[in-house]
């Protein structure tokens, strides 16, 4: 890949090489379900333009890209800085691409314990072999809950389409974060959840201007089990098949309204609607107020992406 940089007024041309990139789709073990994400193990000497060119062109919610860590992290070889972009723009912590990481260097150096360096701080992963399939455990950084103040929500469900009266009273609107932001949206009905039709540009400048990286829509179908969809504008993407952020993100969520207590064990259904059925889960432990998020990753052949 060549690209042009710029330094001061002096315009030069520098050859960079051309990254691997691999291709894994997290929580499924199936290549056509979860969340498809770009892994980039090596990305020294690629800055941000370069970095951000190729998850354009890749296209997928999030890629991540992997260099040495701050002195001092981890063990060598076990502990990575790491960076998230979308086609538009970097984001500071992706879930979906943190596990399709971890799953990617387990099949190469073998389970155990990583430790990224993120933009929100230190995210510890486990990989865990299970049934013959590798299985990631990311650890969020401390999570918060906030309100949303009534005139943004109701610019946020105007631009969704969403009548007021179709929200869950039990699942009241706040912003959660555990690593990014999320809008925390509970929808009344399963048929409203399905029936998503939102305005793209309306709905992503309400989320730069609240600084979100995506709507958690949720419906609960029991006590633990919810169906879940993430509108991801600012991404340049219309929604987020699986993701980890705002699964984080909504374990805060649960724990700090009283929908459960830990410790609890929440399974995200997400991707269904999309025709790429994904499966999370979020445990909550007692006397830890992080959220910890599970699920496989798969690696995706260059002819089925």
């Amino acid at each position: 890949m060549t690209l042009d940089t710029t330094a001061g007024d002096t315009a030069r041309t520098s050859e960079i090489r051309t990254p691997e990139i691999l291709r894994y789709t997290a929580f499924s073990a199936d290549p056509a379900g979860g969340n498809p994400a770009g892994v980039v193990l090596d990305a020294t000497g690629l800055d941000d333009a370069a970095q951000l060119a190729v998850a354009a062109e890749l296209g997928y919610s999030e890629t991540a890209f992997l260099t040495a860590p701050p002195e001092g992290l981890g063990e060598p070889g076990r502990a990575f800085t790491i960076r998230f972009f979308s086609p538009l723009a970097e984001v500071a912590f992706c879930g979906h691409a943190t596990v399709a990481t971890a799953v990617a260097l387990a099949e190469r150096q073998g389970p155990g314990d990583l430790v990224f360096a993120t933009q929100a701080g230190p995210v510890p992963v486990t990989v865990t072999q299970q049934d013959g399939a590798l299985r990631a455990t990311l650890t969020s950084v401390e999570p918060r809950v906030e309100p949303i103040s009534p005139a943004d929500l109701d610019e946020a469900l105007a631009a969704l389409d969403w009548p007021a009266a179709d929200l869950d009273p039990a699942l009241p609107p706040r912003i959660a974060y555990a690593g990014a932001r999320h809008l925390v949206l509970g929808a009344a009905t399963r048929t409203r959840l399905a029936e998503l039709d939102y305005d793209f540009d309306r709905l992503a400048a309400v989320m730069h201007r609240l600084d979100l990286t995506t709507l958690q829509l949720v419906w609960r179908e029991g006590d633990t089990v919810f169906h879940v969809r993430d509108p991801f504008p600012v991404g340049g993407v219309v929604e987020d098949p699986a993701t980890g952020a705002a699964a984080a993100a909504f374990g805060a969520y649960t724990r700090a309204l009283g929908l459960v207590t830990a410790p609890a064990t929440l399974t995200l259904h997400q991707g269904h609607d999309l025709g790429r059925p994904g499966l999370l889960t979020v445990d909550l432990r007692s006397g830890d107020p992080r959220s910890h998020v599970s699920g496989t990753a798969t690696r995706i052949a260059a002819s089925d992406a």
